[in-house]
C-alpha cells in the first residue's frame, strides 16, 4: 500500500483539500466576527404612520446585534414584527455596513367585534390585529364568527359598491353564527339580508333594495329604522313614528308591527 504512488497521491490531495477547506472556514469565521466589518447603519423603508421613532430604535437595539455578517436577520425581522401596527417586515444586508428594514404597516379597514371598548381592528387584507386608533369610531364595525374577518372585509367592499347609488354606506356589517347578514347604514337604517341562498344570493336582495328604494322607501316622508329583505318578492319595513303613535289606553305600547312594500 505504502509503495503505491497513486494511492499516496490520492491521500495527499485529500489532505490538501481538507486543509484548504479548514483555512477557508477559519477565514470566513474571522471575517464574520471581525470588528473591522461593523454594522454601522440601519435604514427603515416604508410609509410609517403608526410606528414611532422610539419604537423603531428599541427594535433595532434588540434585534440588530453583531457585525455586518454576524447579525441575525431573522432576529431583526422578529423584533420589528413585534411592534404594534406592523404587518410585514423584510430585512436585507446592503454592503458594506448597512441593513435595510422594509416595514409594511396595517391599514385599518374596520373595528372588529361587538365590544366597543376592544382594541381589535381589521386591516384591508381581512386580518384581525391589535391596535389603538384615536379616531377609530370613524371606521365601520365588523362582527362575526371566529375566522370570518376576511369574508366580512370582502363583502363590505361589495356592499359598499352596491349602496353607492343611494349615497349610503354600511356602518356595521354583522354576520351571525348561522351566517346570516345584517347591515346598519350611514342613515341609521338596518337591513336584514339573511343567508345566501342558491336561488337568491344576499347581493341580489341588496340590489333589489337599491333599485326600488327611490320608488318606495325613499318617497316616504318618515324615518325608517329596519327593513327585512328576506322576502322573495318584496321587503318588510318598520316605521318608528307609526308604532310610537299606536298605544294602549294605559300608555302601554302595542307590540311593534311591520309594513310590507312590494
Amino acid at each position: 500500500m505504502w509503495d503505491n504512488a497513486d494511492f499516496l497521491n490520492s491521500c495527499a490531495n485529500t489532505l490538501y483539500a481538507l486543509a484548504a477547506a479548514a483555512l477557508i472556514y477559519a477565514g470566513v469565521q474571522v471575517a464574520i466576527h471581525s470588528p473591522l466589518l461593523p454594522l454601522r447603519h440601519l435604514a427603515l423603508q416604508g410609509e410609517l404612520a403608526h410606528v414611532t421613532r422610539e419604537q423603531a430604535e428599541g427594535a433595532a437595539q434588540a434585534g440588530a446585534v453583531g457585525t455586518f455578517f454576524s447579525v441575525d436577520l431573522d432576529a431583526v425581522r422578529r423584533a420589528f414584527e413585534a411592534l404594534p401596527w406592523v404587518r410585514k417586515v423584510e430585512v436585507r444586508r446592503i454592503w458594506p455596513d448597512r441593513i435595510e428594514v422594509a416595514i409594511e404597516e396595517h391599514a385599518a379597514l374596520a373595528r372588529w367585534g361587538s365590544d366597543a371598548q376592544a382594541k381589535r381592528l381589521v386591516n384591508t387584507y381581512g386580518e384581525v390585529f391589535e391596535g389603538e386608533l384615536p379616531d377609530a369610531a370613524r371606521l365601520p364595525q365588523f362582527a362575526g364568527p371566529a375566522g370570518s374577518a376576511a369574508e366580512l372585509a370582502r363583502r363590505y367592499g361589495a356592499f359598499r359598491q352596491a349602496l353607492a347609488p343611494l349615497e349610503l354606506e354600511p356602518r356595521q356589517v354583522l354576520l351571525s353564527p348561522r351566517y346570516a347578514w345584517q347591515l346598519r347604514l350611514s342613515n341609521g337604517l338596518t337591513l336584514e339580508l339573511g343567508r345566501d341562498q342558491l336561488r337568491e344570493p344576499v347581493l341580489e336582495r341588496l340590489a333589489r333594495f337599491v333599485t326600488f328604494y327611490s320608488q318606495t322607501l325613499g318617497s316616504l316622508n318618515r324615518k325608517l329604522d329596519y327593513v327585512d329583505l328576506r322576502y322573495p318578492n318584496g321587503f318588510a319595513l318598520r316605521v318608528p313614528e307609526i308604532m310610537d303613535s299606536v298605544r294602549e289606553p294605559k300608555g302601554k305600547q302595542i307590540k311593534r308591527g311591520k309594513r310590507e312594500a312590494a
